[in-house]
């Protein structure tokens, strides 16, 4: 069994720079309580750092080393079975690390660990938007006995902020969920009003931001064609392609203070999910956090022509 305590984003090859040191901080959070279908969620930041020493280090979009951009991944904290009580341990955590004005990456975990990580943002900073990429609008009052379940996340969250909520890709929602749509003024973009063919719904999404967002990723926003390991997964997604253009031009045209993954569950006998997982994970740490980065931080031509032998016979 993996040491949970060693793990760390990137793997052994990539250097932890220490929390001092950092610009970018991963906060693995191990929580699943009271799931309304499948399991597995409270190992999916375990699985998503194991995923993560397989990438290479360059993002083949922008050619930016995102293992440059000063890593340090938190040790996992113990957190409560009563879900109040977890809500408030996770605000804490993600306090700690806001308030020094590095960039958070929290990785789940149920949907529920962003109540508490959109509470310590809202806190620092006064007119937070949400950006919220999902299947399910999440906007129970309670669910499963508790108003702090994944499936309250957003309602939660609609309640706490001052900018405005943006959900992306829902395709799932109950009558209760669709009453708090209307009298709260959300104006969801639905999954089948999303074109393969036409990006046009990004300017939607992102002319409705405040300057200052948080972004939460629940897995299941995206097509279970691209990430079957999730456990609600509803057909009719976002495509990774899709997911990374609303990505990049949120972080060219907004200022991303922290964001969240969540609702990673392993399927036995492929890593598919959690790769991709891992691979969205730095697509949000350079277009966020690695958008003024030095000239350092890209590669650079060779100084020294490089031999090329495809012309040898």
């Amino acid at each position: 069994m993996t040491d949970k305590r060693s793990l760390h984003f990137g793997g052994v090859d990539v250097p932890d720079v220490g929390f001092e040191a950092a610009r970018i901080v991963i906060l693995p959070l191990p929580y699943e309580r009271a799931p309304s279908y499948g399991t597995g969620s409270q190992e999916g930041p375990e699985y998503l750092l194991q995923a993560s020493a397989q990438l290479e280090r360059l993002d083949e979009e922008t050619l930016i080393d995102w293992t440059t951009l000063g890593l340090h991944t938190r040790t996992p904290p113990f957190l409560s079975h009563d879900p109040q009580t977890a809500v408030d341990q996770i605000h804490t955590q993600a306090r700690k690390v806001l308030e020094t004005g590095k960039f958070l990456l929290s990785l789940g975990g149920d949907h529920a660990v962003s109540i508490g990580l959109v509470r310590a943002a809202a806190e620092i900073y006064e007119n937070l938007g949400v950006l919220q990429i999902d299947a399910h609008a999440d906007l129970r009052n309670e669910w499963n006995g508790s108003r702090f379940n994944h499936a309250c996340a957003m309602r939660r969250v609609v309640e706490m902020v001052r900018g405005d909520v943006v959900p992306v890709g829902i395709r799932s929602f109950s009558p209760e969920d669709y009453e708090v749509m209307q009298h709260c003024g959300l104006h969801p973009v639905y999954a089948h009003e999303i074109d393969p063919l036409d990006d046009t719904w990004i300017d939607r999404v992102i002319d409705r931001l405040p300057e200052t967002v948080y972004l939460t990723l629940d897995l299941d926003g995206l097509d279970p064609s691209v990430i079957p390991g999730t456990g609600t997964p509803e057909p009719g997604g976002l495509s990774y392609r899709q997911a990374v253009r609303l990505i990049q031009r949120l972080g060219r045209d907004r200022r991303v203070v922290a964001s969240d993954i969540t609702e990673l569950a392993k399927i036995e006998g492929t890593q598919v999910s959690e790769l991709a997982a891992a691979k969205l994970a730095t697509k949000m740490m350079v277009n966020f956090a690695g958008s003024q980065v030095s000239e350092d931080t890209a590669v650079k031509p060779a100084a020294k022509a490089m031999v090329c032998r495809r012309n040898m016979f």
